[in-house]
């Protein structure tokens, strides 16, 4: 049993998980109406929104792109910030995965939902949870390697990265799913994001030095980032693209709604495997 979960969450949902946590942020906006032109610079135009992402409690976003390592990948999630919970579906289209792979963030437990072919290989269960706080018990199915680094991370940080660039420039007025938005774009490097931290306090920087941190495991030093800003300086949409020894990274982020409630509920005890027990009794046997 032990072998097959760790084949299930190996072939396919560490690398939804994985892209999923690693990507996923900006302020968010819905209003369908058009984009005020601001009387701003665009470096300062941007820093507004970035400075709204902090009233940020809760996301609806879906994404769609390549991610290092991971191939073509697509999802649709909502996430809650305080109190941290997520449902997120994520399909990886380079991966030997049949059909959407479903992960859930529930306190501090993560699941990941495999389908069929995951209950066909774990007994007719189709969960796997894994305990965040523990995952680093085993050397081999660390935290790193499910994503589950970065499972604390607020998604609304991601696209306040572009203030830390030098040659932010607007390139102009486009509508992005039904709202009439801005269009900026600028290039960083993790140099550029490191500097940005100075200043900010304890908490953020940690936020974002994991985010930095994740970036420079793919090998993604610099980065171009394009921002969608709609009328009221909330980021509609957001786009990261850099190329990295693994393959190119090139993943847009396109927020439907924002700060609704969020529930997110644990799958039946019935249908779930507990990885950390696994590994418990396969330890003691």
């Amino acid at each position: 049993m032990k072998s097959a979960v760790r084949g299930a969450v190996e072939r396919g949902a560490a690398g939804a998980v994985l892209t999923a946590l690693l990507l996923g942020g900006g302020t968010v906006a819905c209003s369908k109406g058009a984009a005020r032109e601001p009387r701003m610079t665009p470096a300062a135009a941007v820093a507004v929104a970035a400075k709204n992402a902090d009233a940020v409690t809760s996301v609806h976003y879906r994404m769609k792109g390549t991610v290092p390592g991971a191939g073509r990948v697509g999802g649709e999630a909502v996430m809650s910030v305080k109190p941290l919970a997520m449902s997120m579906k994520m399909t990886a289209e380079d991966q030997a995965v049949d059909g959407p792979v479903e992960i859930r963030l529930v306190g501090k437990a993560m699941y990941v939902g495999g389908g069929a072919r995951m209950a066909k290989e774990m007994d007719g269960k189709s969960w796997v949870k894994f305990d965040m706080s523990a995952l680093g018990a085993d050397k081999q199915l660390n935290g790193d390697q499910l994503g589950a680094g970065r499972a604390d991370q607020n998604p609304a940080q991601e696209s306040t990265f572009l203030t830390a660039s030098k040659n932010v420039k607007k390139l102009g007025t486009e509508t992005v799913d039904g709202v009439r938005t801005t269009h900026y774009e600028g290039t960083l490097t993790l140099a550029d994001l490191r500097a940005s931290l100075k200043g900010k306090d304890r908490a953020t920087r940690e936020r974002r030095e994991k985010s930095i941190d994740q970036y420079e495991k793919m090998g993604a030093d610099t980065i171009t980032m394009d921002m969608w800003m709609d009328g009221a300086s909330h980021t509609k949409q957001f786009r990261m693209r850099s190329d990295t020894p693994e393959g190119r990274l090139d993943m847009t982020i396109t927020f439907l709604d924002f700060n609704k409630p969020v529930t997110v509920t644990a799958p039946p005890a019935e249908d779930t495997v507990d990885l950390g027990d696994m590994m418990k009794d396969a330890a003691q046997g």
